[in-house]
């Protein structure tokens, strides 16, 4: 793929996405859950009045309890034939954890969903923030909790994240080998990380996320409630704090980065802003040659 070519997915990614997320933020306006952009959503919001220009994707926080509330109500009442709600559950399993909504129009396969067979459209990913302790060790035992939660819940060695931890990872997995057993683990886990809560706590953290954001600690009065900021043709919510969080996450986050950072992040198998992902079953994604490993 030539730069040009790049250049042109991107905006058509990003066209969908704002669409996306325009009609999940009327969705929680109408049912008066609180969202806020996170990451490169907020970044491009602040800096750039819109979508950082090589950013394919959008991200969401919640708090907890109205994260909790999202899958049930977007399952009655929204748009799930364009609009698809991917969460973890018992019976359910999409190798993340947290949750998901795709465009069912659309194709972006993910390389470790491709023997899956869910809907692969393009995605905006939904994290839940939950309440934090003051204590120090209660904070690294609610992170040892959500590292739990992660394995047994997305049910994915994390093999960019150190040999050891790989290692360790497909130990426990070959240790607990049934979905149900898995299940009860990642459940009790879930309950042990998120029991402190959001609206009573000084502090808040994100739990659903790879190693490198786990745990973060962030004052509960910079989301306490979203601000809303122009971004391209309308206006998204970002946490009202919205400085205090990106510098501490990301620096100097109103500065460029090198020209070389200056790429998407995410790999796709297949990527088609035109049609549907089911017309490529049995081709690119849930292929005989598909076998999951865990």
């Amino acid at each position: 793929m030539n730069d040009i070519e790049n250049t042109e997915q991107i905006k058509k990614i990003q066209q969908i996405n704002l669409e996306m997320a325009k009609y999940f933020v009327g969705f929680c306006e109408k049912y008066q859950l609180l969202c806020y952009f996170c990451g490169g959503g907020c970044i491009g919001t602040v800096r750039d009045a819109g979508f950082i220009p090589w950013d394919d994707d959008l991200d969401f926080f919640m708090p907890r309890k109205d994260y909790e509330k999202l899958y049930d109500l977007w399952t009655e009442h929204a748009d799930i034939e364009k609009y698809s709600i991917l969460r973890p559950s018992k019976a359910f399993i999409d190798h993340n954890s947290f949750t998901t909504i795709r465009a069912n129009h659309t194709t972006f396969i993910k390389p470790y969903q491709q023997h899956l067979d869910i809907p692969h459209g393009l995605p905006i990913d939904i994290f839940p923030l939950d309440g934090a302790p003051h204590s120090a060790i209660k904070r690294k035992v609610q992170k040892t909790w959500a590292l739990i939660y992660a394995l047994f819940c997305s049910q994915v060695v994390p093999e960019k994240h150190g040999g050891i931890m790989a290692l360790g990872s497909k130990v426990l997995l070959k240790l607990i080998p049934t979905k149900k057993g898995r299940f009860i683990i990642w459940s009790f886990a879930k309950k042990q990380m998120s029991k402190y809560d959001f609206d009573t706590c000084d502090y808040v953290t994100e739990l659903c996320v790879g190693p490198r954001y786990m745990g973060n600690i962030y004052k509960k009065k910079d989301f306490a409630r979203a601000e809303y900021l122009p971004f391209e043709d309308t206006y998204m919510p970002v946490p009202v704090g919205y400085d205090n969080y990106l510098t501490q996450v990301f620096d100097n986050y109103m500065e460029l980065p090198d020209e070389k950072d200056q790429v998407s992040h995410h790999e796709a198998v297949l990527i088609d802003t035109e049609h549907t992902y089911k017309n490529y079953k049995g081709t690119h994604y849930c292929t005989e040659s598909l076998k999951e490993e865990i």
